[in-house]
């Protein structure tokens, strides 16, 4: 009786659980149905098997077909893949680094091998290292004679003078280098390199004694750059000279000779003046 008793009442719950649930399945259905009015895309909607949606599954269900057919149409052209940069994807930071220092250093080389061909290509410009064309050998006498016995040539850094006819056979004999010079002195003068052959200061002209004096160390040499006095080791450097036909003067710059050794006097110039300098050491 008692297990009689038991089954009836677990029949009942049974019951009353389906009637609940049937009529959940009602009161959503209605409400859905009430909200969204059906359409023929709703009705055209793929829903395979609609008995099996029952109660929030149906409706979610719903739901997302709806927001699938408002939702705004994808675009039909693909997107053109552009492959990535492998060498810019694969660059370290140390691949950076040493590219900089590589070309920074090919930089700097570069800049020191222009400044190079620079120094020893010879200039194209008239100027020093090049071949300076001076003038008339007159009209150079004359500049000379009006500048009270110095010309200076600027472009050339150097000073020419005139040289006496009377010492042409003691230049011969004396200067190694005369073939090298010797159109210049046969018209009358001589182009001197402006640079102190002792350490390298300027060697400007003395108007009272009519030498060249050294400001630095006061070595000094006649007026065609013999040494006279001072810790000169020579005399002036100067430079190689020709004239041409038609009597111009040329003087190539890019090449020093080295002046006549101490104790060489061709001119027999001496002070016509007071110096400018003091010598130091012995006259040579």
């Amino acid at each position: 009786m008692t297990w009689v008793i038991i089954g009836l009442v677990v029949l009942a719950v049974v019951a009353a659980l389906a009637l609940f649930r049937q009529r959940d399945n009602k009161l959503a259905t209605g409400s859905l149905a009430g909200d969204l009015t059906p359409t023929e895309a709703d009705r055209a909607r793929v829903i395979k098997d609609r008995s099996e949606l029952e109660g929030s599954s149906f409706e979610s269900a719903a739901l997302e077909a709806r927001a699938t057919e408002l939702a705004p149409p994808k675009p039909t052209g693909a997107a053109v893949y552009i492959p990535p940069d492998e060498q810019a994807l694969g660059e370290s930071r140390r691949q950076f680094l040493n590219r900089g220092i590589i070309a920074s250093f090919s930089f700097g080389v570069g800049v020191l091998g222009i400044g190079a061909i620079q120094t020893l290509w010879p200039s194209g410009g008239g100027g020093f290292g090049s071949k300076i064309v001076v003038g008339k050998v007159d009209n150079i006498v004359q500049s000379i004679r009006d500048a009270g016995g110095f010309f200076y040539v600027p472009q050339g850094r150097m000073w020419i003078t005139e040289y006496p006819s009377n010492a042409l056979v003691k230049a011969e004999s004396d200067y190694s280098f005369y073939s090298q010079v010797n159109q210049g002195l046969e018209a009358g003068v001589v182009a001197l390199f402006q640079t102190c052959p002792h350490l390298g200061c300027r060697v400007p002209e003395c108007s009272t004694s009519q030498w060249f004096e050294c400001p630095c160390h006061g070595s000094q040499y006649n007026r065609v750059g013999e040494k006279k006095g001072g810790p000169a080791p020579r005399g002036m450097d100067r430079f190689p000279m020709e004239v041409s036909s038609d009597g111009v003067l040329s003087v190539d710059t890019g090449t020093i000779i080295q002046g006549p050794a101490i104790g060489v006097n061709t001119t027999g110039q001496e002070a016509e003046g007071p110096n400018c300098q003091s010598a130091e050491g012995e006259h040579g």
